[in-house]
């Protein structure tokens, strides 16, 4: 097969395709294609444009982060016991709020907020920054900001006098935390409340409540108590502690420090803790009157609880920017690596660069093309939480939970990866690679356990949800190089999916409903999966049409339909026997990829180019920079007395 010499996303007889080849075609166009002598400079900001936006929407949203990481106060510093790592998160947050000159507009704008975990997440201990940061501005202050304000003074959080914390989850109630059992008393004597940790599995299980950082503040998920009456979940705002220590009737357990993001978990319980009145949050969603009434527009005790914390969905946005912002990070020093570190050559004493074997470039390339595509994904997400309305807020949350839980794995496989590409050099924490993955294991249960936010996403899909239906055209091997008709095979993976779950939940049994879901959730996961694929499949196909570079354009190209390749490299069996591929297809896929990894290989650089990496970040990552990297110390020869001779 001649690849790419007859036009894209036409049949071999030169049939029209049901799609127009709009990103394909003009990647082939010869005419289209800059010097390849010429320089990477043009189509690497290309590239950086589209994952990072305009000069102005890039300005406010990235680049204010990325001057702030450049600091020398973020390179790796050696030695740190595990309390001055988690001290050193707090005095981070303090920079982080100095920077964002308006804390409040810093919790309120999605964009802003999801490009601070993509920045700080890269750099040594960034998970603990991130950490502190999400709890903070996240779930903390745009709580606060979410329900009713007026009369509230918020200058001491706004100010970092007092840092801010969330308390949701319990010992006995993880994912399941509607049912959490810490309570909260109405006092009819004073107007206020009573919050009350009832047993040990009701503790508060992780959020950072030491005195680490200085006086704390928490927002506390509790259950409201009426006259014996349980009313449902609802916040209360919670002095923890203050100068001196906790405060009474607070108590406090440090848990053990998590590798990747250092920061003072810990168990909390509050015994008999008295709150006034304006210590609940009130909203739309739930007010209580002063006749003991309670009045809300949501109709039941769960809704009201989901929208109290409706923080979790930006949260969940953050998390998949800090796994983002983690991948890219990771692949750029990978291929940096790659570039210098020289391996014997087929001539007696040539050297070439290790990325020269496919065995190692093609890895990277496939991780690339992923990180391109969770890029695009996450900035589409991003863009439909800023403008969703309480119409469509449910199906948006759903795409943003559906993106967080592809997005994180994949960051945790790529973070893996590229660890693994830089051998030996890669587990130095100074070469700022071992780290990455243990974080990005932490956003895959943040903010949701990402199964257990794939299953519920998957259950509202089975029925709820249109995939696509027919017969895909009939097309030859040459057809595998039109993004658009790649795409419909991932469509019609996502129907096949849902097609046999619907089949296999109608034949469990009717009167057990765990074991009819049982029958059913295997299948319904996968087709979660093939919806995340193709909305991130969608998002790359319209960044790619976007590059006005014709370079960066082909690139773009390349890579997207690497990326739907890999994709479906694991799906042809089920397309064969649907009749949606041919045997000629099947068999031809693994060279169509081959191809593409021919083409994008000597461009590596330029891939990760488009990263922007800060180069004062790039500078202290001893690997990313130099062929001669010595990680030891500077000794005199007088302590290797053995090679003293």
């Amino acid at each position: 097969m001649a690849l790419l010499t007859v036009q894209p996303g036409t049949r071999p007889t030169g049939e029209p395709a049901q799609h127009p080849p709009d990103l394909v075609s003009r990647a082939n166009d010869p005419s289209a294609v800059s010097d390849p002598a010429g320089t990477a400079a043009a189509p690497a900001a290309e590239l950086a444009r589209l994952l990072f936006g305009r000069d102005d929407e890039r300005e406010r949203v990235h680049h204010r982060w990325r001057r702030l990481i450049a600091d020398d106060t973020f390179r790796h510093r050696p030695g740190r016991s595990p309390a001055e790592q988690a001290a050193q998160s707090y005095r981070w947050l303090r920079l982080v709020n100095d920077t964002a000159g308006d804390p409040e507009r810093l919790a309120t704008d999605p964009g802003l907020l999801a490009g601070l975990h993509e920045w700080a997440a890269i750099v040594d201990g960034g998970g603990g920054l991130c950490t502190v940061a999400s709890i903070h501005y996240n779930l903390f202050l745009g709580s606060l900001l979410d329900h009713d304000t007026s009369g509230r003074d918020l200058s001491e959080f706004t100010s970092l006098r007092r840092t801010g914390t969330f308390l949701c989850t319990e010992l006995d109630h993880g994912n399941d935390s509607a049912a959490l059992e810490t309570t909260a008393e109405l006092d009819r004597e004073t107007g206020g409340f009573v919050l009350h940790t009832p047993h040990a599995g009701a503790e508060k299980f992780m959020p950072n409540t030491s005195t680490t950082g200085g006086p704390k503040t928490a927002v506390v998920a509790a259950r409201l108590i009426v006259d014996g009456q349980d009313q449902g979940v609802f916040l209360f705002l919670t002095p923890l502690s203050d100068e001196r220590g906790l405060l009474p009737g607070i108590r406090v357990r440090r848990l053990p420090l998590r590798p990747g993001a250092p920061v003072d978990h810990c168990l909390t319980a509050f015994d008999r803790v008295r709150l006034p009145r304006e210590a609940l949050l009130e909203a739309e969603h739930g007010r209580y009157g002063e006749d003991g009434t309670l009045v809300s527009n949501v109709g039941n005790r769960r809704k009201r609880f989901l929208r109290s914390i409706g923080r979790v969905t930006m949260g969940k946005l953050c998390m998949s920017g800090a796994a983002v912002g983690a991948a890219r990070a990771a692949l750029a020093i990978a291929v940096r690596y790659g570039e210098h570190r020289e391996v014997a050559g087929p001539k007696a004493g040539e050297r070439i660069p290790v990325n020269s074997h496919r065995s190692h470039h093609g890895r990277l390339l496939t991780s690339l093309a992923s990180v391109y595509a969770m890029t695009f994904l996450h900035r589409a997400a991003l863009a439909d939480w800023a403008a969703h309305t309480e119409d469509d807020r449910a199906d948006i949350e759903r795409t943003v939970a559906v993106a967080k839980g592809w997005i994180t794995w994949q960051a945790r496989s790529i973070t893996i990866e590229a660890r693994e590409r830089c051998g030996a050099q890669g587990l130095f924490a100074v070469n700022g690679l071992i780290g990455l993955p243990q974080y990005t294991e932490g956003t895959i249960t943040a903010e949701g356990d990402n199964l257990v936010i794939w299953a519920k996403a998957a259950a509202e899909m089975l029925f709820g949800h249109d995939t696509a239906s027919g017969e895909m055209r009939q097309a030859g091997p040459d057809a595998l190089t039109d993004p658009r008709y790649l795409h419909g095979l991932l469509a019609r993976s996502e129907a096949i999916w849902q097609a046999r779950a619907r089949v296999a939940l109608r034949r469990g049994p009717a009167k057990n409903p765990v074991a009819r879901w049982n029958k059913a959730s295997s299948a319904a996961l996968e087709m979660v999966a093939a919806h995340a694929v193709l909305r991130a499949a969608d998002a790359f196909i319209a960044a790619a049409e976007q590059a006005a570079d014709p370079e960066a354009h082909r690139l773009m190209a390349r890579l997207c339909t690497l990326f739907l390749l890999d994709q479906l490299a694991g799906r042809t069996g089920d397309l064969l026997a649907e009749g949606h591929l041919n045997a000629e297809q099947v068999r031809e896929l693994p060279f169509v990829i081959d191809e593409m990894m021919d083409e994008l290989a000597p461009h590596l650089t330029t891939l990760v180019d488009a990263f922007d990496l800060p180069e004062e970040y790039l500078a202290g990552v001893p690997i990313a920079n130099s062929a001669a990297v010595c990680l030891a110390d500077h000794a005199s020869a007088g302590e290797y007395p053995d090679s003293a001779s």
